[in-house]
């Protein structure tokens, strides 16, 4: 625990490498604000053949491409299709096949430490990816089937087909590999449908032929600090790694790579925050190789401090918790009566015991200091 400062005002074993867990999230989220910038927006890209009448789609990351976002898209697409319709461009509003392009990631990024179970916890990550490549369903006991748990989501029988027999009556599963590639492109099939677009074929993945200066962009409704607000208070792997993912793109070139997203965070801890010897190997601390020290994460958290709203809060504690098997820790700020924000961090690695009494410990020493320091 230290002051705003900086300055010591408890420790024990500080120079320690340990696994951080969750409390990564912390530096991504760190790292994603200062290079990408907190108004920072994710685009989608849309392009229609009129010689093929084929519709493209081009995906940059974007964690929260869900269907409210797909469905405003649509209406973005429709709209300036039925406006070429008007102007004389093209006969109708026709499209024949919906091609996703997804090279904007590599293929099958593995990120360690991630399970390959159907848990949307273990979802995977990729360039256009809709609503976590997860689908949400429930039983439909009336008319004995499974529908939709989103009003705003389809389900469609080609992902009905998804679930697994013996279900239970409501749940959240990963689709399969294939199924996550064409996923967007299906949502985007069925509201493009709903907005009066004729569509004759079918959803296949492919290369985007165009430019931005010729396509249909959509701006996502949620900036960084948006996002980031979303990944801590629900301490999202996803929306980490996709950020991770993203800052290593635009930092080295396309496609993106664990290696590079990984390589932007290390390098960042390293240059821009003066911090030598920790490990970093993705960006949300799944990974039992992640190594910081305390005294690492405590500078991490000065770093972040101008946003310290962002971290889920309880009284006046603004806090990330991290669990794994034999992990537990939490790192944050606890606001004092004198209004000054004290950095904390708690690692505890192959053990359970004494974390309550370290969080009442810390607890104590900052009344201390406040008493010290108020008059």
């Amino acid at each position: 625990m230290s002051d705003d400062q900086g300055k010591t005002i408890y420790e024990k074993n500080p120079d320690q490498p340990l696994i951080p867990a969750s409390t990564l999230k912390i530096l991504t989220s760190l790292a994603a604000i200062r290079t990408l910038g907190p108004d920072f927006h994710f685009r989608t890209w849309a392009c229609y053949d009129k010689t093929t009448r084929d519709l493209y789609l081009k995906g940059f990351g974007d964690p929260l491409f869900i269907s409210e976002e797909i469905t405003r898209f649509a209406h973005q697409i429709s709209s300036n299709l039925f406006k070429q319709v008007s102007d004389g461009h093209i006969p109708s509003p026709v499209i024949r096949n919906i091609v996703v392009d997804q090279t904007y990631f590599a293929p099958r990024i593995s990120i360690p430490g991630a399970g390959s179970s159907t848990n949307p916890y273990d979802a995977t990550n990729g360039a256009l990816c809709a609503n976590f490549n997860t689908i949400f369903f429930k039983w439909d006991s009336g008319n004995k089937q499974y529908t939709s748990a989103e009003k705003q989501t389809p389900l469609p029988n080609l992902l009905a087909q998804q679930i697994p027999p013996g279900s239970k009556k409501t749940d959240r599963i990963l689709l399969s590999h294939d199924l996550r590639q064409d996923y967007p492109g299906l949502l985007m099939l069925y509201f493009l449908k709903e907005s009066g677009i004729n569509i004759t074929g079918t959803v296949q993945t492919g290369i985007f032929p165009g430019s931005d200066k010729e396509c249909i962009i959509y701006t996502s409704s949620f900036s960084v600090t948006d996002l980031i607000k979303k990944l801590l208070k629900f301490s999202n792997n996803f929306i980490a790694n996709q950020l991770m993912l993203t800052m290593g793109a635009r930092a080295f070139g396309p496609s993106a790579t664990l290696e590079k997203g990984a390589a932007v965070l290390n390098k960042f801890a390293e240059q821009t925050l003066g911090l030598k010897g920790l490990t970093i190997v993705e960006g949300s601390g799944l990974s039992r190789r992640n190594q910081v020290t305390p005294t690492q994460m405590k500078d991490i958290l000065i770093a972040f401090m101008p946003w310290y709203e962002l971290l889920r809060s309880d009284g006046n504690e603004y806090y990330k918790t991290g669990t794994l098997s034999d992990v537990r820790s939490r790192a944050g700020f606890i606001l004092g009566k004198d209004n000054r924000l004290y950095p904390f961090v708690i690692m505890l690695n192959a053990t359970n015991s004494g974390y309550e009494d370290i969080k009442q410990l810390l607890g104590a020493e900052v009344s201390k200091a406040c008493d010290n320091l108020i008059p």
